[in-house]
């Protein structure tokens, strides 16, 4: 299998192909594309607003410490994490800055903040309680709901709010909120999006006419740099924008912005095989031949993080540079794929799942809408069998 496996892929130099042939399957991750979206938001943000970049469950799939290391090499010097060990590793890996912890942290974790010079999110007013018990000075930035409704003191809840500022271990160096609809065009999501700025805003104003200090303000997240891009904000926390894999702003002015998506994923023909017509072709025979027919057998599953529904959405791959129909139920570790209409088609091809080949593409956005999901809950699917490869 092994020799198999390292067949060299037709129409490629030996170079390229010694890259990739260890790989039964792998994600390539484009780190000029990620500078180009960096560069791209900044563009769109006022001069004085920095980025948080959010690499949070592994940079969406992209791996978070070499997403975190090409980011600080250009100057990035903020990042976003779901919880503690993701801020950890980062800390180990080298990355300098501002680490903020966007969920919870256990009390039994509260040394890890201050071992690692961490930021800890307040969730609420007794979570504010809990930290400042812990005795030790902790950095932290104050969540306020302004109608999420997931983490986060209320915004109408004044003087519980104002009482996260008076805790005396706690160094506050930042406060946020989290838009719930700003990738909506409807009138009633605009509008609740402009609450949701006026509300923060508000409580802002009175925070600071109690003297407390707000630290930096951030608000928008990936759509709400593509819509509300002129906030006057400290920060910004892109995502998935950093990542090149969101629908964006197609205004036809000076403040459009053009994304790239940073992850190609690939994996290999392992057997090719002809099959007469009516042949069933994977679990539960849904799919069946029409005709004597080639079925590839693809070395990648859903225990790879295809979602399983991909053949029943009419999904396909790429083949030497055309589209190809998955065949059958998507296995744990295999899928199969018909290539009859494709030449000469041998084990040790590259399939493409998302990404370029030739002059045909297929997107995270196309797999995701196809699957009734969005491109983050895909992206971060991709499972730790899949190599990450790293290209400039």
């Amino acid at each position: 299998m092994k020799a198999l496996l390292e067949l060299p892929r037709p129409r490629k130099s030996k170079k390229q192909s010694n890259r990739t042939d260890r790989y039964r399957a792998w994600a390539e991750i484009n780190l000029s594309h990620l500078k180009h979206n960096v560069e791209e938001l900044k563009r769109r943000l006022p001069k004085d607003c920095r980025i948080m970049a959010v690499v949070k469950a592994n940079a969406y799939g992209h791996g978070s410490v070499p997403i975190a290391q090409k980011l600080q090499s250009i100057g990035i010097n903020s990042y976003a994490v779901a919880e503690v060990s993701e801020g950890i590793a980062l800390r180990k890996a080298g990355i300098q800055g501002e680490i903020l912890i966007l969920g919870f942290t256990s009390p039994w974790q509260f040394a890890d903040l201050c071992r690692y010079d961490l930021t800890q999110t307040v969730l609420n007013a007794d979570y504010a309680m809990t930290l400042n018990q812990y005795g030790k000075k902790i950095k932290v930035h104050v969540k306020i709901d302004t109608g999420m409704g997931r983490l986060g003191e209320n915004v109408d809840q004044v003087e519980r709010i104002l009482s996260i500022y008076r805790q005396p271990h706690l160094i506050v160096t930042g406060t946020y909120s989290h838009f719930s609809v700003p990738d909506s065009d409807l009138k009633e999501d605009i509008a609740f999006t402009n609450e949701q700025i006026n509300r923060f805003y508000r409580l802002v104003h009175v925070i600071q006419s109690n003297g407390f200090d707000t630290g930096r303000l951030h608000l928008q997240s990936s759509y709400g740099i593509l819509h509300y891009p002129h906030l006057r904000c400290d920060m910004a926390r892109p995502g998935i924008a950093l990542y090149g894999a969101i629908d964006v702003v197609k205004d036809n002015d000076e403040s459009s912005v053009s994304l790239l998506p940073v992850l190609s994923l690939r994996a290999r023909v392992i057997m090719v095989k002809r099959v007469p017509a009516g042949s069933s072709i994977g679990y539960g025979r849904l799919y069946r031949t029409t005709q004597d027919s080639i079925i590839a057998t693809v070395s990648i599953g859903y225990a790879d993080g295809i979602p399983r529904c991909l053949f029943e959405q009419g999904g396909h791959v790429l083949v030497k540079g055309q589209r190809v129909a998955i065949a059958g139920n998507i296995c744990m570790d295999q899928m199969m794929i018909d290539v009859t209409h494709v030449e000469h088609v041998e084990e040790g091809d590259i399939v493409t799942l998302i990404g370029q080949d030739g002059d045909c593409r297929i997107t995270a956005e196309e797999v995701a809408v196809r699957c009734h999901t969005i491109p983050n809950e895909w992206l971060t699917g991709i499972g730790s069998r899949v190599d990450r490869v790293y290209v400039n």
